[in-house]
C-alpha cells in the first residue's frame, strides 16, 4: 500500500465491525483500574496490544479488524487514557510495566502465551516489563512499533530548527506541556499531521488522530510527557529475550528511525528493523494492513493454532506435575470469573 492510500483505507473501515468485545476492568498498582477489551474467538492465538501516549484502545481498531477473525486480541487503555481513570502522581515506567503485567495475568489464561505489540509508549511499556516473571511466562514474541528507549527530546525532529539546544528545549516543552490542545481546528489538524504522520495521511485520518490526541486529559498528557522526557530504558533491552520485530516509519519525526537501529543493535533476538517508507509516527493507523500482517506472522510462528492451544496448555501442566484438569478450574471458569468484572 502506498503512503498516499493508507489514510483513506484506514478511515474507510475496510471491514465491518465484529461482535462486541468482552470488557474487563483490570486492577493494577497505585489504584489504577484499566479498561480492557478482548476481541475475537476465545480459543484463538492471543495478541495483546499496548497503545501510546495520548491515544486509547480505538487507536488499534483498524488493526483489530484485520486480526480478530482468527486471533484473540486484547486491548487496554493506559492509566489516565481513554476509559482508564487517571492515577495522579502514579505515572512511571514501572507503572507501565505493572499495568501490562496485570493485563497479561488477567487476560491471558494460565498455560497460554501471547504475542505482545506496543506502539510508542506502548513499546516502552513492553521493554519496561521485559524482565518481569509475568511477562516472561506469558509473552512468546513482541513487536516494538515507532518507539524509542531514551533521548526522545534530543533525537526528535518536531521543531524545525537546526540548533540542537533550542530544538531540544522546544521539543521538551511540547512533550511536557499541560496546556489545552482542543478543540480540533484546521490548525491543530495540520500541526498534528506534521508532528505524527507521513505526508500521505488522508484528511479523515488526520481528523481521527486530532480528535483522539486532543481528547486525552491535558494533565494526564503532561504527567506522562514528563515521564517520557526522563525515559531511560536502553539497559532493559537485553532483558527482552523473546523474538522481537522492530517497526518504524521512515518519516517519523517524534521517534526517528535512529531509535529503531539503536534498539535492533541491543535486542538479543531481533528481526528488523522493518522500515515503512513514507510513514510517520502513527504507523498502525497509516498502514494497518502491514502492521496486522507482522503480528499475524509472529503469532503464526510463535503460538500454537487454536485447535492445539488447549492441548499444549494441558501438556505443560502435566510436565509440571500439577493437579489434573478434573481437580482444578477450567480455563472457561477462569474467563467467566474475569468477565464478571465488567467495566
Amino acid at each position: 500500500m502506498s503512503p498516499g492510500r493508507s489514510g483513506s483505507r484506514t478511515a474507510a473501515a475496510a471491514a465491518p465491525a465484529g461482535p462486541a468485545p468482552a470488557v474487563l476492568t483490570v486492577e493494577s498498582t497505585g489504584g489504577a483500574r484499566l479498561h480492557t477489551e478482548i476481541h475475537g474467538p476465545e480459543d484463538a492465538p492471543t495478541v495483546v496490544l499496548s497503545h501510546g501516549w495520548t491515544c486509547n484502545t480505538s487507536f488499534w481498531e483498524p488493526v483489530v479488524r484485520r486480526l480478530a477473525d482468527g486471533h484473540r486480541v486484547v486491548l487496554y487503555d493506559q492509566r489516565g487514557h481513554g476509559r482508564s481513570p487517571a492515577t495522579p502522581r502514579a505515572c512511571s515506567t514501572e507503572a507501565l510495566a505493572d499495568d501490562l503485567c496485570a493485563v497479561l495475568a488477567a487476560a491471558v489464561p494460565a498455560g497460554r502465551r501471547a504475542v505482545v505489540g506496543g506502539h510508542s509508549m506502548g513499546g516502552m511499556t513492553i521493554v519496561a516489563a521485559a524482565g518481569r516473571p509475568e511477562f516472561r511466562e506469558r509473552a512468546a514474541a513482541a513487536m516494538l512499533c515507532s518507539t524509542g528507549m531514551g533521548g526522545l527530546t534530543t533525537e526528535a525532529r518536531v521543531a524545525p530548527v537546526k540548533a540542537l539546544s533550542v530544538r531540544r528545549l522546544m521539543q521538551k516543552t511540547f512533550l511536557t506541556s499541560s496546556l489545552p490542545m482542543g478543540p480540533v481546528t484546521p490548525v491543530s489538524r495540520s500541526m498534528l499531521h506534521y508532528v505524527t504522520m507521513g505526508p500521505g495521511a488522508g484528511p479523515e485520518l488526520r481528523t481521527t488522530v486530532a480528535e483522539m490526541v486532543t481528547a486525552c486529559p491535558r494533565r494526564v498528557r503532561g504527567e506522562w510527557g514528563r515521564v517520557l522526557d526522563r525515559l531511560s530504558l536502553l539497559d532493559r533491552l537485553p532483558q527482552l529475550t523473546v523474538p522481537t520485530v522492530v517497526v518504524h516509519g521512515t518519516r517519523d519525526r517524534l521517534t526517528p528511525p535512529v531509535h529503531a537501529h539503536r534498539m535492533a543493535g541491543r535486542l538479543p533476538d531481533c528481526e528488523g528493523p522493518v522500515l515503512l517508507d513514507g510513514l510517520g509516527h502513527m504507523t498502525p493507523l497509516e498502514d494497518p494492513e502491514r502492521i496486522a500482517g507482522i503480528l499475524r506472522d509472529l503469532a503464526g510462528r510463535h503460538l500454537p493454532p487454536a485447535a492445539s492451544a488447549g492441548r499444549d496448555a494441558r501438556t505443560r501442566r502435566t510436565k509440571r506435575k500439577e493437579p489434573s484438569e478434573s481437580s482444578e478450574p477450567s480455563e472457561r471458569d477462569g474467563r467467566d470469573e474475569r468477565n464478571e468484572e465488567v467495566a
